[in-house]
C-alpha cells in the first residue's frame, strides 16, 4: 500500500476517533461506566496510535516544514 493510499484510509479513521472522543466526553453522564471506559478510554488509546501512524506517514513533510533554514 502506498503512503497516499494509507493516508486515505487513516485520515477518516482519525476523524471518526476524534468525533468519538468529543461525543463520549460530552455524554459521559448518560453512559454506563463500562461503556464510557470502552468507548472513550479505548478510543483515546486507538486515537493516539493512529496519530503516531499519521505522523510517521507524514514525517518527510514535517521535517521539511520545520527544518531550520540557514540565514
Amino acid at each position: 500500500m502506498t503512503r497516499n493510499a494509507a493516508l486515505k484510509v487513516l485520515n477518516p479513521i482519525l476523524g471518526l476517533l476524534l468525533v468519538n472522543q468529543l461525543v463520549t466526553g460530552m455524554s459521559h453522564e448518560s453512559l454506563s461506566h463500562e461503556t464510557y471506559e470502552w468507548l472513550h478510554v479505548g478510543g483515546g488509546i486507538v486515537l493516539a496510535l493512529a496519530a503516531v501512524g499519521h505522523l510517521a506517514l507524514n514525517w518527510k513533510w514535517v521535517s521539511r516544514a520545520y527544518r531550520r533554514r540557514e540565514a
